[in-house]
């Protein structure tokens, strides 16, 4: 299982919108509204093989309120 987070930037007043698309999807395991750069924080589990590039760009660029997406993918370290 690989867990990775995105930090995704709405357009103006579009923020619950965008939230409200990704829960219905059920892609993501917890979301999170964040103030800075960014409008959301997202946190995400994905089988070992699956293509995270690929998912992000089908899964949540591809709604439309979206502006911008920054990625965090996590290592198990310890």
């Amino acid at each position: 299982m690989q867990t990775f987070f995105v930090e995704i930037k709405c357009k103006l007043g579009k923020t619950y919108e965008v939230a409200s698309a990704m829960a219905d999807r059920e892609i993501a395991s917890e979301i999170y509204s964040t103030a800075g750069n960014y409008d959301i924080l997202a946190k995400f589990h994905v089988d070992d093989g699956v293509d995270i590039g690929h998912f992000i760009a089908k899964n949540v660029q591809s709604i439309d309120e979206i502006a911008d997406t920054h990625t965090i993918i996590t290592f198990k370290a310890f």
